[in-house]
């Protein structure tokens, strides 16, 4: 395939949000998470198990009230899955997602991860498709999904020194 000559950006540039603090929380913490996701996404399911491999979950506070969240796990041994991620409405467009999806890629290198992955849905959540292409992230398939009856685009981005 060819690549046109086109080279992403690789530095994610994250503003100073006041207040802002992003932390791991455990298994026994899923209420938090679960709560965010109602008011984020209307639904009650986060991610189908929460039995994977170098599980992480991590919360944003802004001044220690919750306004997001970020799941991921091991896919292969290269490769770390961000599931499922979310930003309160409110609190949107600050950069609190792209703060997220930073830690996720620290916390996934630490581990000895090569790649973050994601799956997005292009015409719900166009504001991931944005940032993954903002941010060094290349498209490496798409398909559809008959579940959601939405087209779904896969995003990788390796972890390298420059993120």
């Amino acid at each position: 395939m060819e690549r046109f000559g086109y080279e992403p950006p690789f530095l994610l540039k994250l503003q100073d949000i006041p207040g802002l603090t992003i932390h791991q929380l455990g298994i026994g913490d899923l209420d938090a998470i679960r709560h965010l996701n109602h008011l984020i996404f209307a639904e009650d399911r986060v991610i189908n198990s929460f039995e994977k491999e170098d599980l992480l979950i991590l919360v944003a506070r802004i001044d220690g009230k919750p306004v997001g969240f970020k799941v991921g796990y091991r896919e292969n041994k290269k490769i770390f899955y961000s599931a499922k991620g979310g930003v309160l409405p409110e609190y949107r467009r600050q950069g609190l997602a792209l703060h997220l999806l930073k830690h996720m890629m620290i916390r996934a290198k630490q581990m000895n991860y090569s790649i973050v992955a994601f799956d997005t849905f292009p015409n719900l959540h166009p504001g991931m498709t944005i940032l993954a292409l903002a941010n060094g992230f290349r498209l490496i398939k798409s398909d559809f999904n008959a579940v959601y009856k939405e087209y779904r685009l896969r995003f990788e981005r390796r972890l390298n020194d420059s993120f």
